[in-house]
């Protein structure tokens, strides 16, 4: 079974601005997924499409600084819990159903997660 170990402060820290991240990056689906109810090329459409180009733009940039502090594998492994994110969003913002289903794939991506973080600190 996984277990985290003692992380040093500076690793947690690290940690927590990737998962900001990633709930930064996840936004960018929200935009999607409005832009995808009004008409290709209308003012709400392109104006939802230019701030997914700038979610994806800072996130691109951040991303390569979080790269400089840990490891790719540990960095990867944490982007999976933009499913978790997606879900809650499409909770909040549109009103879909999580099914018990989802909350068992979203339990295995952060256990998954736990995993991989526990396992690059031994």
């Amino acid at each position: 079974m996984c277990k985290l170990k003692h992380l040093k402060n500076e690793n947690i820290r690290y940690i927590i601005y990737l998962h900001l991240l990633m709930v930064f990056y996840s936004m960018g689906t929200v935009c999607s997924k409005l832009a995808s109810g009004y008409p290709v090329l209308s003012v709400p459409f392109i104006a939802l499409y230019a701030i997914v180009l700038l979610v994806l733009g800072v996130y691109a940039i951040l991303w390569q600084q979080i790269l400089k502090k840990m490891s790719l594998i540990t960095a990867y492994a944490n982007k999976a819990v933009t499913v978790v994110w997606g879900m809650v969003w499409g909770m909040v913002f549109f009103k879909e159903q999580i099914r018990f289903n989802h909350i068992i794939g979203a339990a295995i991506i952060i256990l998954g997660v736990c995993c991989v973080v526990s396992e690059e600190r031994s």
